[in-house]
């Protein structure tokens, strides 16, 4: 993978610095070659989202859903299982995993649920109030102000 220099950025640029981190991080942020267990990401309206991941064969205590500093991660463990079955074929996985996802600014999880197989994590994006557009009035507001205090 091809290596991307920030450096010139960083020259001219204030307060992007996390930015360029999290750009720089991406190629190894998904460890390893292996894409298990597969996923999907959707959107369900402007601030929801949906990532289902095929977790056949795991049970809710063997799966954790966690979030710390932005980054969503889902680990999924098998217990010991039984030396009594013996198997002639066995192509539903049961290898442990550790999946992550970098989460941007303002967004939580609503929810967690296991069904048929798919684990399903409910996300929303809550923007504060001060952070949404907003129209501003035109007029003297600064001497409106200002008489104000007067007063």
């Amino acid at each position: 993978m091809r290596q991307i220099d920030f450096a010139p950025l960083y020259r001219s640029t204030v307060g992007f610095d996390r930015l360029f981190d999290m750009l720089e991080g991406v190629s190894g942020f998904d460890a390893g070659p292996t894409a298990y267990p597969p996923y999907n990401i959707e959107r369900l309206g402007d601030n929801e989202y949906r990532i289902t991941m095929a977790v056949a064969g795991f049970s809710e205590d063997e799966l954790k859903v966690d979030v710390k500093e932005q980054t969503l991660n889902v680990r999924g463990e098998k217990k010991a299982e039984d030396k009594e079955r013996q198997f002639l074929h066995r192509g539903i996985a049961t290898r442990a995993f550790d999946r992550r996802f970098r989460l941007a600014d303002h967004v939580e999880i609503k929810g967690a649920d296991l069904k048929d197989g798919l684990l399903h994590v409910d996300l929303v994006r809550n923007v504060p109030e001060r952070l949404k557009p907003r129209t501003i009035a035109i007029g003297n507001s600064a001497t409106k102000q200002v008489e104000a205090s007067a007063k």
